[in-house]
């Protein structure tokens, strides 16, 4: 993201004229989670829990996905405008233990150091790209609990077959340490069902090279928010998430990274808007399950109310 002077003197001035629209007017509307019973049905199943992370039940396996927790995506949460929902669905003592933690970069919404210290102890595997487990071992975890990966290595894991696969995106957490760390997308391959998590990503042809190795997909999570057109290598906009949903040949998707922080220019509910419209016009199915709410994957209905509407 190769930005000029002028370019990023403009950027800030854009952030700090208020968008009244950038953020929910009150608390948005989420369902309680209750992990505790999904072993009712042995149907795999996933929730959204805001943004981008999603906690995943797959042939018996549970899975987190980019488990950001925190109030705010920032190293200074204190002065940074908080979660839309305030609070989670769930409270994290209350959650079952957990197979695999899959991260797909270092950012700070999506690796939270407060999320990962209070998960730490109840998580039997981290799986990261390359060169992420040093955040993680300096934050306490195990290295024995800890895998690396690049891009195209697949591997077992408890009972799954997983792939980490290509994203166009960047890393860092400080000045001093950009693209220091892999970043990747995720396939997670069960006997029940095959899904594909975007993680963060511009638009690219590593979509159909995903879709022809490991597809088709029974659901994809894919990214859908936080897009600027001084930044659109990095991140998509809701059209081309469709697109990219068709690429790797998804049958149905679920947009994520929306619903729980402002990081970008646009209105909160823009990329649900406009990813919906883009979908009907392609004869997608899409998803729009409320924060917290039970998703059955390959069950005979899919949530698709369009709770925003209530706020």
């Amino acid at each position: 993201m190769d930005t000029t002077t002028g370019e990023k003197v403009g950027m800030l001035v854009d952030f700090m004229r208020k968008n009244p629209h950038a953020r929910p007017g009150q608390t948005v509307v989420m369902e309680p989670l209750r992990v505790d019973s999904w072993d009712q049905d042995s149907q795999p199943k996933l929730a959204w829990l805001g943004h981008s992370a999603v906690v995943l039940q797959l042939d018996g396996t549970t899975l987190l996905l980019d488990p950001m927790f925190g109030r705010a995506p920032s190293p200074f949460p204190v002065f940074s405008r908080k979660r839309y929902s305030g609070k989670l669905p769930f409270d994290i003592g209350q959650l079952p233990p957990v197979d695999v933690v899959l991260l797909s970069h270092d950012h700070y919404d999506h690796l939270d150091y407060g999320s990962i210290v209070r998960l730490k102890d109840k998580v039997k595997r981290f799986i990261v790209p390359l060169g992420v487990s040093r955040h993680l071992i300096r934050w306490g975890v195990d290295p024995a609990n800890i895998e690396e990966h690049d891009w195209w290595d697949e591997f077992d894991c408890e009972g799954l077959r997983l792939a980490c696969t290509p994203a166009r995106h960047f890393s860092g957490r400080s000045l001093t340490d950009r693209d220091a760390t892999l970043w990747c997308s995720w396939v997670v391959k069960g006997h029940s069902a095959n899904l594909f998590f975007s993680g963060d990503s511009g638009y690219g042809p590593h979509f159909q090279e995903i879709g022809a190795k490991y597809g088709p997909f029974d659901l994809t999570l894919m990214e859908c928010g936080q897009y600027d057109e001084r930044w659109a290598a990095i991140h998509m906009f809701p059209e081309q998430t469709v697109q990219a949903h068709l690429d790797v040949r998804g049958k149905v998707m679920i947009p994520i990274h929306w619903g729980a922080f402002t990081l970008a220019l646009h209105d909160w509910t823009d990329p649900i808007e406009r990813v919906v419209r883009a979908g009907s016009e392609q004869h997608i199915t899409i998803s729009t399950p409320k924060i917290g709410e039970t998703v059955r994957i390959k069950g005979e209905t899919y949530p698709i109310m369009p709770w925003w509407h209530l706020i």
